[in-house]
């Protein structure tokens, strides 16, 4: 019988494979699509064995929708961290959704080719793994949502606020400006991004008091 020691070292080996395959694959899927990318390839890059990825993931296919549940998963908890962080310091809801937005930026800045394989693949519809990023993307925008329905409750929100709608919006503003940010335009700092979208959150574009 192995021991506790041994059977936790055997899982984070895994635990360490698994994450080169996830890295391997959306390097090479970010480069030339998932179609084009074969096994082979994804496990000369993780440096492991054809059979290793097979060991791990019974297909190309399932180890895409682990991949994109495992992204979207680190991105939610970095997310959630963000809310509960502002919360034990004591901030208001919209200080939480600022977090928010910087742990959103900084996540994409982390993960960049996993972030342009996300979004293009939430458009895509004939995709066996549509359903799971269906609920991955839910789990994300519910830590938005529960900070929302927080600021409604204590006051500091309308309670007009569509708050599924509001919740994705913000989402999405972050996703899509970051992703505009590094392609075209690198130059900036996520701490320039960051105050951007900050503007926005608080409603100071327009220049009134």
């Amino acid at each position: 019988m192995e021991s506790s020691s041994a059977t936790s070292g055997a899982s984070t080996r895994r635990e360490a494979t698994r994450q080169k395959l996830y890295e391997a694959a959306v390097t090479l899927i970010a480069e030339q699509g998932f179609s084009a990318t074969t096994v082979d390839e994804i496990a000369e890059r993780a440096g492991v064995a054809k059979g290793t990825v097979y060991y791990n993931f019974a297909s190309k296919s399932v180890l895409f929708e682990e991949l994109l549940r495992h992204g979207v998963g680190l991105l939610t908890a970095s997310l959630r961290e963000a809310a509960e962080r502002t919360a034990k310091d004591g901030g208001t809801k919209v200080a939480a959704l600022d977090a928010m937005i910087r742990a959103g930026l900084v996540f994409i800045d982390r993960y960049p080719a996993f972030t342009q394989l996300y979004v293009a693949e939430l458009w895509r519809t004939n995709r066996a793994w549509q359903s799971t990023l269906l609920v991955v993307r839910q789990e994300a925008v519910a830590v938005v949502e529960d900070v929302l329905r927080g600021g409604i409750e204590n006051g500091e929100f309308s309670e007009e606020i569509d708050v599924p709608l509001t919740a994705a919006a913000l989402v999405g503003m972050v996703l899509v400006a970051a992703l505009d940010w590094q392609a075209f335009q690198p130059e900036r700092s996520l701490d320039d991004v960051h105050a951007a979208l900050s503007r926005l959150l608080q409603g100071r574009v327009s220049g009134r008091p």
